[in-house]
């Protein structure tokens, strides 16, 4: 009976899940996502050419509030230990951003928040509760790159905070700023790499920044219809050989459709903050809905 009622469970989040952020995948965010498909008609050896003004305003034209990072519900076992109710779990990310204003800002940038929520469910636990939930809000300020009639990539100066919410020993939080650019190597291959700096909590995770590195390194490639995208994500931890590292596949059924069947694959550690300190290895398969124009992590 209860391996019943967790069925259900995960079958209504499934499915409460999917409409709830497809309300932020505007029928103005298509018509965006179409002028990009005419704009990307015009290439110069695999690389969209447009110039500034038309750069601009496409991204001033984007809804103001709208998804920020893939948003997604998956569900999956350890690779590295045994499998069972207890060691099985959920996970689910839901990310929006509210931009603030459009490019008018000095040097033609734009300020907008952000908020990422992360949550691990141990879904098949008794009384299904949540192991963590992590709260990323932020204050970002971006920039298009334009080379030679180019856009070759956007840059972001963020100002974030990330907690698990709770008190006591199993409090968890630290403040940081970063720098990110993301680059178009062509129109199918993209990388995006962030720094930060960060200020920990001393009392609750004094050593996280040793788990959690001081940046990353992403790549990604989508296919030409945009039914396919697989990304690779590297966050080195103190040396360069010790890394923790998510490797993600999304291919979208329907072309029409946003929504992709999502496989994930994290090793490492700091996969969420209240065990941020314990090596995990976990494969998930589930429903992902990405942002238009853009992969960010």
């Amino acid at each position: 009976m209860k391996k019943k009622v967790r069925g259900i469970y995960i079958l209504l989040c499934f499915c409460v899940f999917t409409p709830l952020v497809l309300q932020a995948q505007t029928d103005e965010e298509k018509r965006i996502l179409q002028e990009r498909e005419e704009i990307s008609k015009q290439k110069k050896g695999g690389s969209v050419v447009v110039d500034e003004k038309t750069a601009l305003e496409l991204f001033d034209n984007t809804p103001s509030f709208g998804i920020f990072r893939d948003n997604y519900f998956v569900t999956g076992v350890p690779t590295n230990r045994k499998i069972d109710k207890h060691s099985a779990d959920a996970k689910f990310q839901i990310s929006i951003r509210q931009r603030l204003t459009k490019s008018i800002l000095p040097f033609k940038t734009f300020l907008y928040l952000t908020y990422t929520q992360r949550s691990f469910w141990d879904i098949y636990g008794k009384s299904s509760p949540f192991l963590d939930n992590n709260f990323n809000p932020g204050l970002s300020l971006s920039k298009a790159l334009i080379y030679r009639n180019q856009l070759m990539g956007i840059a972001v100066l963020s100002f974030e905070h990330e907690s698990n919410g709770r008190d006591s020993l199993a409090s968890r939080s630290w403040n940081y700023i970063s720098l990110s650019g993301s680059w178009f190597i062509d129109y199918r291959f993209s990388a995006q790499m962030k720094l930060w700096a960060g200020w920990v909590d001393k009392e609750g995770n004094p050593d996280l920044l040793k788990y959690k590195g001081y940046g990353f390194m992403a790549f990604n490639y989508q296919s030409a219809d945009e039914r396919l995208w697989c990304s690779a994500v590297i966050n080195p931890r103190r040396k360069f050989i010790n890394m923790n590292t998510t490797l993600e596949i999304n291919f979208k059924p329907s072309p029409k459709a946003n929504e992709y069947f999502f496989l994930q694959y994290y090793n490492g550690y700091a996969e969420n903050l209240l065990e941020y300190d314990r090596y995990v290895s976990m494969v998930r398969v589930g429903i992902c809905i990405k942002p238009v124009l853009r992969n960010y992590y």
